[in-house]
């Protein structure tokens, strides 16, 4: 096998955990670790997580459905239905599937949500439901899992921050500070565990195909990014968003899909991975070209 090639199941016998499971990158990522030879057990709230959120949460037959594409691309499946703000029921879903599966190798920690508010205008729920979310709820699932990984001998964490968790956002203070707090929490913690044989890694997804990129408030804040005023009708702002993100990023694409970043969490779980740790990588299709360093 030529240097730097993965074998046809790079994951064999390994134990994945994927939160955000439910859909989007989580899922995407949950089957492309399962065709890598893993097996994976998947956590999202798979209901309502906030009032400030403007699209449908995801539901428990999207989990279902991750759960079935994971069994028919080789993998065994665990499902599980807890909120990352729930400490508790982390460590409650680690033990369970330690127990079963007799460890965990791999924790891609994913879940996240985003919405638009100006900071003049912030109820405290738009800041903190994002910052709970997204920064203390993926400490969480480290917080819960990284003992398993520890008592394996080693392991993988990745976890995922944003393109707004590199440059400000108008409107998204929230979010851009959440997202930026993921990649000091990575840094951190690649230092900690770094003893234990465990790596430690951020995916920075640029606009991913997701029911968190395409909705009003995201189209009307690319919209007024690029120096318009957004209609208020989604249909018409989203047309204006694609032409507008189509011009900015380099390869000319408004949004990338969700299996356009799953081969970089495979990447990163694998032993060709095994001296990385402690850094992020940017999924966005050339828009990472418009970040300083």
């Amino acid at each position: 096998m030529p240097a730097g090639t993965l074998p046809a199941r790079p994951l064999a016998g390994r134990v994945a955990v994927v939160t955000g499971a439910a859909r989007g990158i989580g899922r995407a990522a949950a089957v492309a670790l399962a065709e890598a030879g893993a097996d994976v057990a998947g956590i999202d709230i798979a209901g309502p997580v906030s009032a400030i959120l403007d699209f449908p949460p995801a539901t428990p037959e999207d989990l279902a459905e991750t759960g079935r594409l994971v069994t028919t691309a080789g993998g065994r499946w665990r499902e599980h239905v807890a909120d990352q703000r729930d400490i508790g029921a982390l460590r409650s879903t680690a033990a369970g599937v330690e127990q079963d599966w007799g460890g965990v190798d791999i924790v891609f920690a994913n879940a996240g949500i985003q919405a638009f508010k100006p900071l003049l205008e912030m109820a405290d729920e738009d800041w903190h439901d994002q910052i709970d979310v997204n920064l203390t709820g993926t400490a969480n699932v480290l917080r819960a899992f990284a003992p398993l990984l520890v008592r394996r001998g080693g392991g993988r964490i990745i976890v995922t921050s944003s393109t707004q968790g590199q440059h400000g956002t108008r409107c998204g203070a929230a979010y851009s500070a959440s997202k930026w707090g993921i990649i000091g929490l990575m840094k951190s913690a690649a230092l900690e565990l770094g003893p234990h044989g465990i790596t430690v890694n951020a995916v920075i997804p640029g606009l991913v195909d997701t029911a968190l990129t395409r909705h009003e408030d995201r189209y009307a804040q690319a919209v007024t990014e690029g120096g318009r005023t957004p209609s208020g009708d989604a249909v018409e702002d989203e047309r204006t968003a694609v032409e507008l993100l189509r011009a900015k990023t380099p390869l000319g694409v408004p949004w990338l899909q969700p299996s356009d970043v799953a081969p970089l969490v495979v990447f990163l779980a694998s032993d060709q991975a095994r001296m990385v740790s402690g850094t992020s990588f940017a999924v966005t299709g050339g828009d990472s070209a418009h970040v300083t360093a």
